[in-house]
């Protein structure tokens, strides 16, 4: 039985399904070759990743004394500004401490000033007992050149020189008292008298303690996790609430062991965020290589050295810093999930950090004028009760001085 011929139709259609298969094929190649030559020249040299998530300083709010709330100025959400009152407790004790340790400061500068007063009365006595000597010393001289003549008696004589002596003991038991009254202001003013310093403490602590009824916000951001009720009593310590600066955010990318060979310090880096989607792209570099992965800074570290192992290629965390013109325009918020992309072209940067940082990472200045407060108060109560201390102390130490020669 023969096979029949093929009719012209389908022998015009193959010639031209194979012509079409061959240029599907060339087409294929060429892309594979386009996309193997673009890999080897470009697209190794990045790595990628989207287990990416942005961070943020959260700056907790805790109370430094203990007290009753009874304000709360800042809710969840809310913005504030680096010292403004989040927190008031009650200052009513705080306040009756201040009064007292201001009238004990007060009390102690007068006291002191008592001290300076005794000092003076000690030197003049001092004064006084030295011209009693000389008047003593120089009757027991006449005395004894009226011996000779026989114009006084023995016993004048005995009376003479008991005077003289008594005038001596007189001098000494002086001396020995200006030694004694000098000796808690010896060497030093006033203000930095130890009594006066002592009480000055208290004042300043009792100062701060009031001034710390009021909690501030360290820095400006966004108010969370605010657990404070009004009534709560609190003590040192306890977490009210947190400030997240937003202005500061970076993303923490966690990259495949295998990824990181190529990985240096200072490479550039684009990221996109589900929150705004792939029309807004970020810039930034890398600030820092993780130093471990996650488990091994966990509570409870795998044990691989006991049981059944399977090898799990291990993620280590990479911190990327923002641009902050950026994030100022698109903010984002703690947690967001990121997709990050780091060029790994330029090689030239170190692994990991080399030198230490030279300026705070965060810091805060809400509590520096406190202390100044303190001592201004302190100044003002000193000079209020000091009266002209300083300058008889200085008139005491000289005459001191002079009565030693």
């Amino acid at each position: 039985m023969s096979t029949p011929a093929p009719t012209p139709a389908i022998a015009a259609a193959n010639p031209r399904r194979r012509f079409l298969l061959r240029l599907v094929f060339v087409i294929v190649a060429l892309g594979l070759l386009a996309w193997a030559a673009w890999y080897w020249f470009d697209g190794r040299w990045y790595a990628s990743t989207d287990d990416a998530y942005a961070r943020a300083n959260i700056v907790e709010v805790t109370p430094l004394v203990p007290g009753t709330v009874t304000a709360i100025y800042a809710n969840d959400n809310d913005y504030v500004r680096a010292g403004q009152t989040l927190v008031r407790f009650d200052a009513a004790d705080a306040r009756v401490a201040l009064q007292r340790a201001e009238a004990n400061l007060a009390l102690t500068v007068r006291r002191v000033r008592a001290l300076y007063a005794g000092a003076g009365a000690a030197q003049a006595l001092l004064a006084t007992r030295q011209i009693e000597l000389r008047r003593a010393e120089q009757d027991y001289a006449r005395v004894l050149e009226l011996k000779g003549t026989g114009a006084i008696s023995a016993q004048d004589l005995q009376h003479a020189g008991d005077a003289l002596a008594a005038a001596r003991a007189a001098l000494g038991a002086a001396r020995e008292q200006l030694h004694s009254s000098r000796a808690p202001i010896a060497e030093t003013v006033l203000a930095k008298q130890p009594d006066v310093l002592a009480a000055a403490a208290m004042l300043r602590q009792a100062y701060l303690d009031e001034v710390r009824t009021r909690l501030l916000a360290p820095v400006s951001g966004y108010v969370a996790k605010r657990s404070v009720q009004l009534g709560q009593r609190v003590l040192p310590g306890t977490p009210l609430m947190a400030v997240v600066p937003l202005d500061h955010v970076w993303v923490d990318a966690n990259f495949k062991e295998t990824e990181l060979a190529h990985m240096r310090i200072g490479q550039p880096v684009t990221l996109t965020s589900d929150l705004y989607g792939g029309s807004v792209v970020f810039h930034g570099r890398v600030q820092g290589l993780g130093i471990g992965t996650g488990s091994a800074f966990a509570l409870l570290p795998a044990q691989n050295a006991t049981g059944n192992w399977i090898k799990i290629v291990q993620r280590l965390p990479v911190r990327i810093d923002l641009n902050p013109a950026e994030l100022r325009k698109h903010p984002l918020r703690v947690g967001l999930s990121m997709s990050v992309e780091v060029n790994l072209h330029h090689r030239n940067g170190a692994a990991l950090a080399t030198q230490p940082p030279t300026r705070p990472v965060l810091q805060t200045r809400v509590y520096a004028g406190q202390m100044d407060a303190a001592d201004a108060l302190i100044a003002r109560i000193i000079r209020a009760n000091a009266g002209h201390a300083d300058t008889n102390h200085v008139a005491v130490i000289a005459a001191a001085h002079a009565g030693k020669r």
